[in-house]
């Protein structure tokens, strides 16, 4: 068999807004640098996703030295500048709750019109702390506004496995990864409890249990019953589908593109 290597790194900097791509990255406290530290909120501080607003996968965020530019159909492209001070608020991500600085009028405006529902952008400090699950972290593990874990895995032969079972098959955008390998069997990484990419060690701590999401597709934001009519098929347990691996990294350090993936344990 090929060696296992590293094939995708992705980022969302603005939680259920479109990836970016990246050749490298670096590994921080937060998971990959950039990753979901802004946040769409509702006028209590509630975030917002695909989950209730599908037309979220059509905003295109990209990284600008002061902050992030969002762009979308029949609207101007937005810099948003990193908030250093202002409006510090609470906000909510599902039962967690932690300090937030709001992005600015301008910004909300400019979302509110394009999701046509009242909302507000937000960024998770630097000096932010929100802990990991302690029944699958350690104390002192983080994460900003991903769902629970800062990093997700999911190999290409996973994906191909189920686009075989697919009559039209589903890109791996609908399912959100950050990292992406290929060069082992399909769902091998259930298996695994550790690994090394690099220098950096990562411990796969849970499946990920799957929403409606990847139902969605970005190209449209029409919602369909695939994959997950699918995945339920046969990623089904105790009433939940699973599908890519939730994981931790242990340090910090740069990610390539085509680095080997060594199986630890």
């Amino acid at each position: 068999m090929a060696a296992i290597q590293l094939t995708e790194l992705n980022i969302y900097p603005v939680k259920s807004l479109r990836q970016i791509a990246l050749s490298s990255s670096y590994v921080e406290r937060y998971g990959l640098q950039h990753d979901r530290r802004w946040m769409v909120v509702d006028n209590d501080g509630k975030m917002i996703t695909q989950r209730q607003i599908a037309m979220m996968c059509l905003i295109q965020p990209s990284l600008h030295k002061t902050g992030i530019q969002l762009s979308a159909q029949d609207m101007p492209d937005l810099l948003v500048n990193i908030p250093s001070a202002g409006e510090v608020q609470t906000v909510t991500v599902w039962n967690d709750t932690c300090q937030a600085y709001d992005a600015g009028e301008e910004v909300a405006s400019w979302l509110s019109k394009f999701l046509s529902t009242s909302c507000r952008l937000v960024y998770f400090p630097e000096d932010g702390f929100r802990q990991i699950d302690l029944q699958y972290a350690q104390q002192g593990e983080r994460t900003a506004f991903s769902d629970g874990f800062p990093l997700l895995l999911i190999s290409q032969p996973s994906l191909d496995d189920l686009n075989q079972r697919l009559a039209t098959p589903v890109p791996m955008k609908r399912f959100r990864p950050n990292l992406v390998i290929k060069g082992c069997q399909a769902f091998e990484e259930d298996n695994w409890k550790k690994i090394r990419i690099g220098n950096i060690y990562f411990r796969i701590v849970k499946p990920c249990s799957r929403c409606i999401i990847p139902n969605i597709d970005i190209e449209t934001a029409e919602i369909g019953k695939e994959p997950a009519r699918t995945l339920s098929s046969f990623r089904r347990k105790n009433n939940k589908i699973y599908f890519g691996q939730n994981v931790i990294a242990e340090n910090e350090g740069e990610l390539t593109i085509g680095m080997p993936v060594e199986i630890i344990e």
